[in-house]
């Protein structure tokens, strides 16, 4: 690095500590500044064609690395990023959001300068709402402890930060940064931790049919170590809910599948249904999390443990962490005997039959089988996200869909996010056409990148989540080619265009063996979805007064 080691230098070397080392974004003069700095450090810049799918990398990039970062300049560029941070903080992703502002001068004279607003201060006020820490570096002698306070606010709690960073303090004289002071776990209050520990210890040893529910706060704290010695010690099965799937790999001999409310498959609902004690760990009861609302699970057959509270029937105990009191339950729960386990059983699949149209049901059938040993698999709100839900995942495999704020369009981005994160890892992604038609610029970066994700996009002429729920007009879409956007976007990849069967077996074969990026167009019904996702559909009918 020449030149003085600068407050752009100090951000960066942050963000290389903390586990950041690629920062997608899109170029504006007001960041220029930045982007000169972060082309000169040990961090990758990734350009994406617009601010929007920037945010959604950087929440895919997180999601498997543990934090993303995302670079825009002040307003028009922020802006156009919100709603990929607002669904970060939805789901609380840690994603740092890097603005290049004007210079501290013209913020005191409010001058009409281009991409503002007037009041400077606006973007920063609004981004406060959806942030857990917020700043505009005001000088180089504050920055450093400023950086650090905000960075660490990210990763205790789990979701976006942001900073302001004029053009004038980005490249002033700094000093260097020594290591990250990483935060320790939040510790339990010790008598309200071991109250709680001896109640749900008490209460699960009661049980003949006890039954743990793994949510995604256990994703989001990275306790899957913990969560894993916990079945371990205690011999507990498991269900998760949509949030939190493979949480643990769904090979596990204590997994009993996916657990969606009256949506769930019948030998999952019986066994839920059956359970006279369920503990739930880090649950969030989302309307798509709980099959709209139909868990239909009884206070007083339930335990809660959740971020810093746990619930015993009518019981409260307050400051006790997940993580503290996963570990007291393994250290004194005696283990359940293997016999209560009911483990997945894999469907044998019809054989295809060549000439045969392929249906929604007939392709996700297939393609369970299809995805490989440690896969990322993202699925898009709609008929992707209700069917891949419902797939029993490979050996070592995650899975990741917007499953609460639901933006459409999302995983496009996240799949670049997710992919730069884990060249290693083969990245699949089921996008239906209308999430495509929103975001489909990051098609040319994916391609760009030379990444190698295997896109399915399902071409069921519109919007088919809109239409379980009210099928109008206005759910309708020009239709596009999308399998030679490939070619459109520069080339570089394999695209297939899949009608039957045994087209779908021929392109599997394909893509197997392909080592670029692979799109398979999927045409099916307009109409042809899961019943969940049908069921579902009519939830938000009747919430939405459609009915």
């Amino acid at each position: 690095m020449s030149g003085p080691f600068t407050v752009s230098d100090y951000l960066l070397v942050r963000l290389k500590q903390i586990g950041v080392d690629h920062i997608f974004g899109v170029p504006g003069d007001f960041v220029l500044g930045f982007l000169n700095q972060l082309l000169q450090s040990d961090v990758t810049y990734v350009g994406t064609c617009n601010e929007l799918n920037a945010a959604y990398a950087a929440d895919g990039y997180a999601r498997i690395r543990g934090v993303g970062a995302v670079a825009t300049t002040f307003g028009v560029g922020e802006l156009s990023a919100l709603n990929g941070i607002a669904g970060a903080y939805a789901e609380r992703i840690p994603v740092v959001l890097i603005v290049g502002s004007p210079a501290t001068a013209q913020f005191a004279s409010h001058a009409l300068l281009h991409h503002t607003l007037g009041d400077y201060q606006i973007p920063l006020r609004i981004f406060e709402k959806i942030t857990t820490a917020s700043t505009q570096l005001a000088s180089a002698e504050t920055a450093p402890a400023e950086i650090d306070r905000v960075l660490t606010a990210c990763l205790v709690h789990q979701r976006p930060v942001y900073f302001s960073v004029p053009s004038d303090v980005a490249l002033m004289a700094c000093e260097q940064p020594g290591p990250f002071p990483f935060p320790q776990p939040e510790a339990s209050s010790p008598e309200p931790l071991r109250e709680a520990v001896d109640a749900v210890v008490a209460a699960l040893a009661k049980a003949q049919r006890p039954l743990i529910i793994a949510g995604v706060e256990l994703i989001r704290g990275k306790l899957q170590d913990e969560f894993a010695a916990l079945l371990a010690a205690s011999g507990l099965p498991f269900v998760t809910m949509m949030m939190g799937k493979t949480v643990l790999s769904e090979t596990h001999p204590q997994y009993c599948g996916l657990f969606e409310g009256d949506r769930s498959i019948a030998a999952v609902r019986r066994r839920v249904a059956e359970a006279d004690c369920v503990l739930e760990l880090g649950v969030w009861l989302t309307d798509f999390n709980t099959g709209g609302f139909t868990t239909h699970l009884d206070d007083a057959r339930t335990i809660q443990v959740g971020h810093g509270t746990v619930r015993v029937r009518q019981q409260n105990f307050l400051n006790v962490s997940l993580r503290d009191c996963m570990a007291g339950i393994a250290r004194k729960m005696a283990p359940l005997a293997p016999a209560a386990f009911m483990p997945h059983v894999r469907m044998a699949l019809e054989p295809p039959v060549s000439e045969d149209p392929l249906t929604e049901q007939r392709f996700f059938d297939r393609v369970g089988t299809f995805l490989a040993d440690n896969a990322i698999v993202l699925a898009e709100t709609g008929v992707s996200l209700f069917s891949v839900a419902e797939l029993h995942m490979p050996e070592g495999a995650t899975f990741i869909g917007q499953t609460f704020y639901g933006a459409i369009g999302y995983t496009l981005g996240a799949t670049l996010g997710a992919a730069m994160a884990a060249p290693e890892r083969r990245v699949v992604l089921f996008i239906g056409d209308g999430a495509f038609q929103v975001a489909c610029q990051e098609l040319s970066t994916l391609l760009r990148q030379h990444l190698r994700p295997i896109i399915f996009l399902l071409n069921n002429d519109g919007y088919t989540i809109e239409r379980v729920i009210c099928d109008h007009p206005y759910n309708d879409l020009q239709p596009w080619k999308y399998h030679a956007l490939v070619d459109a976007f520069g080339g570089g990849g394999l695209a297939l265009d899949v009608r039957t069967e045994g087209e779908l077996e021929t392109a599997l074969e394909r893509a197997a063996e392909c080592e670029t990026l692979v799109l398979i167009e999927v045409h099916t019904g307009r109409m042809d979805c899961s019943p969940s996702l049908q069921s579902a559909g009519k939830a938000m009918a009747a919430i939405n007064n459609l009915t």
